[in-house]
């Protein structure tokens, strides 16, 4: 298994408790992938660095996991799709 971060931003108007569910629902299909969850964090609304689709702010969660590589394909895809993450990103921390 590799060590995996992944940072997410929802979109600003949002409600904060929907976004910890969102955040929740991201985290059980990581798991239900295989995947085990080592650290989450939600860091709350920020401003951006620079303007995204006209928003100038969202709220940021990072999750730390371990997995194996083929698992995050369904994830990273869902990611994709949903309409309330404005980014996602992996990384595989050195």
């Amino acid at each position: 298994m590799r060590a995996y971060e992944l940072m997410t931003i929802f979109r600003p108007e949002m409600a904060e408790d929907d976004v910890k569910k969102e955040l929740s629902q991201v985290e059980k299909a990581l798991t239900d992938s295989g995947a085990e969850i080592t650290l989450s964090d939600f860091w709350g609304k920020r401003r951006f660095a620079y303007e995204i689709n006209h928003l100038n702010e969202g709220y940021y969660t990072v999750t730390q996991f371990n997995a194996e590589p083929g698992a995050l394909n369904d994830v990273d895809r869902a990611l994709g799709l949903s309409d309330q993450v404005i980014r996602h990103k992996f990384v595989r921390p050195e």
